[in-house]
């Protein structure tokens, strides 16, 4: 290894652990202890504070307020630091958004080519369903009660670089229930929902348009087969959040709510409820909300305007013993 190189990898091993040794170092490289002081000098000199302690317990270590190190990254790391990027360019403040593009344009520069081509193509098939941190919303209550799984990088950029080029793919399913099926799918959009990715793709077997939680996804094949999309399309973003906010329960309910669509759908999020407007009178909304009767009622009752239970002797019953509840509370 020539010394620049050594010096970077010096560098990586600073920062991976609190101290290190000269005579490990030393075996690290095959070189003489002698050879590690200089390697440490000539990075003091370029301005990285490597401290020393003597001592059986000494060693060198790697100080704060020096110049930044580079970073030796692999395939994974790189693109994951790019998908982070994006997704802080997207929702973030226009000052931190600007820099979060700068450092994203700057990293792209250096990509090798095959992952330039798979960070484009994630960035420009991944849409994000809006949800608002109100503390009745699926992610305080968890409504979705088992945990996200961590998403497998390979996976999502191999159905990313699907979605960008038109191409089917084959690939292993779990259902929540636990049943496992192959499915042959046209891919369209990858959706970002909190730590959960999802995938919005025509299902060729059953001939409708189907979403599918990433991390339930495995062993995916690229059948090389190319395809045209079929109009129309749909909303990705708003076939996500139907799905969590009512299609993933056994029960919902609809709700009148006496304000307009356009001033519920500012209250309520998109992954708790469907909001249309009402056919018997525009100037209100109806919302379907899926889950426990106790949960909608709560959740029902926290909004701030009138409302009604349309279907749904339960959530009525629930909201009438939530109201009997806090009247005695407070009497």
């Amino acid at each position: 290894m020539d010394t620049p190189a050594r010096l970077l990898r010096l560098l990586t091993l600073m920062s991976s652990r609190a101290r290190w040794r000269a005579d490990e170092l030393a075996e690290r490289f095959e070189v003489t202890e002698r050879s590690v002081r200089r390697d440490i000098t000539r990075l003091r000199e370029l301005g990285y504070p490597i401290q020393s302690v003597t001592g059986p317990y000494g060693g060198y270590s790697l100080g704060a307020g020096g110049r930044l190190p580079p970073l030796l990254l692999d395939d994974d790391e790189a693109v994951s630091i790019a998908v982070a990027l994006h997704d802080v360019a997207q929702r973030s403040a226009p000052m931190i958004a600007e820099a979060a593009l700068s450092a994203l344009t700057k990293l792209g520069q250096v990509l090798p080519t095959n992952l330039r081509e798979r960070v484009a193509a994630l960035t420009a098939v991944v849409v994000e369903v809006e949800r608002y941190p109100d503390p009745f919303d699926d992610s305080a209550t968890n409504r979705n009660a088992d945990e996200a799984a961590g998403n497998d990088i390979e996976t999502l950029m191999s159905v990313a670089l699907a979605c960008e080029r038109c191409e089917r793919v084959r690939f292993d399913y779990r259902s929540g229930e636990g049943a496992h099926t192959m499915r042959h799918t046209e891919p369209f959009r990858l959706v970002s929902v909190r730590r959960r990715w999802y995938l919005v793709a025509y299902d060729l077997d059953r001939g409708d348009w189907r979403t599918f939680r990433l991390d339930r996804i495995s062993r995916v094949r690229n059948s090389g087969a190319r395809f045209e999309r079929a109009e129309p399309l749909p909303d990705a973003a708003k076939l996500v959040a139907a799905g969590l906010a009512v299609n993933a329960y056994d029960s919902s309910a609809t709700v009148r709510f006496f304000v307009s669509p356009e001033r519920a759908s500012h209250e309520v999020s998109p992954t708790v409820g469907i909001v249309r407007g009402d056919p018997d009178d525009d100037r209100h909304a109806l919302v379907e909300i899926g889950g426990d009767a106790d949960w909608i009622a709560r959740y029902v009752a926290s909004m701030p305007f009138r409302c009604e239970v349309l279907d749904s002797p339960a959530v009525r019953e629930e909201m009438r013993l939530l109201g009997a509840r806090l009247m005695a509370d407070n009497s």
